[in-house]
């Protein structure tokens, strides 16, 4: 049994690099999520379609190298995966531009394959999406998708769904309230941020937003440095510590923390202490350009608890 499936899309990235330049990588949110929790130890596999060229080779490889499982990879003839470039501000802040109309991953609930592979996601004992995963397939492809999970929920595997929200992907803001809201009827864990909801609910409280939310357990991170933390019958805010380097990209700062935040579930931690391991992770994440830093930067005992960690050193 695998820990943690994850869907979506993973594509080509092309980011910032010196002299007008841009260096060629990979990413994407449920992928870069992908890659830290499996460096975090968790036993991960990764779900998705690419394409039979020789970038999508370059990515089953990477992901191989990074420990992630990738037996549920569908390989499609003659398909190609999406692009998106990287453009940062002097903050760090970032924008992307896509090209993935025609992408591998978007065909994923389409295929003569599709139901055994959704079957599968039983098996797991954590299945994480996010909305841009939703985003890629039409209304039957999510209904496929929704069933299965449904199925897989009965059988005791936990759903985590993170609300990251990309405009391009949703032109009817009604149609994106309604599909939101019954991915959380079947959600456990939800990693939401007001950035993500607000434009979905312009005015809300956070108070609203978590209102809207019925999953068990919610996180919603702030536009400040926070968290709040609603679990086991209690809502708390959970600060993160004040970075120690300059920001430079802000790319994957929610999927690491999503990553961190689940792995430290997975070791029995309770939630406030997995928020603050996702603080943790993510405030080294927003410090290298790209979605994913490098092996030598990941911080050490990240899933730890504070009190753990201080008796270490």
């Amino acid at each position: 049994m695998t820990s943690v499936a994850c869907i979506g899309e993973c594509m080509i990235e092309l980011k910032q690099a010196a002299g007008g330049l841009y260096a060629r990588g990979y990413g994407g949110d449920t992928l870069n999520t992908a890659v830290y929790l499996a460096r975090l130890g968790v036993a991960t596999d990764y779900v998705t379609a690419l394409g039979d060229d020789a970038m999508s080779d370059e990515m089953v490889a990477g992901w191989q190298a990074e420990g992630i499982g990738t037996g549920r990879v569908q390989r499609l003839a003659g398909k190609l995966p999406g692009l998106y470039m990287i453009q940062t501000d002097a903050r760090g802040e970032r924008r992307f531009f896509h090209w993935r109309d025609s992408a591998a991953a978007r065909s994923l609930m389409e295929l003569p394959q599709t139901d055994e592979l959704l079957a599968s996601l039983a098996g797991d004992k954590v299945v994480y999406l996010s909305a841009i995963t939703l985003s890629l397939y039409g209304e039957e492809g999510r209904a496929k998708l929704f069933d299965a999970l449904r199925r897989a929920r009965a059988g005791g595997t936990r759903i985590a769904f993170d609300t990251n929200f990309r405009a391009r992907g949703w032109p009817d803001l009604e149609d994106a309230r309604r599909v939101y809201k019954e991915m959380f009827a079947i959600t456990d864990i939800a990693l939401a941020s007001t950035e993500d909801m607000l434009p979905l609910y312009p005015g809300a409280s956070e108070t609203d937003l978590l209102a809207r939310i019925p999953s068990p357990e919610t996180v919603l991170k702030l536009a400040t440095p926070a968290c709040i933390v609603r679990a086991e019958g209690r809502e708390l805010t959970v600060k993160a510590k004040p970075l120690a380097q300059a920001v430079v990209d802000t790319t994957a700062a929610g999927d690491s923390f999503a990553a961190a935040y689940l792995a430290a579930r997975h070791r029995g931690a309770p939630p406030v202490e997995a928020a603050q391991a996702g603080h943790r992770l993510a405030g080294v994440v927003v410090c290298y350009p790209g979605a994913i830093v490098p092996r030598g930067a990941m911080p050490a005992n990240v899933g730890e608890a504070e009190d753990e960690r201080s008796r270490k050193t």
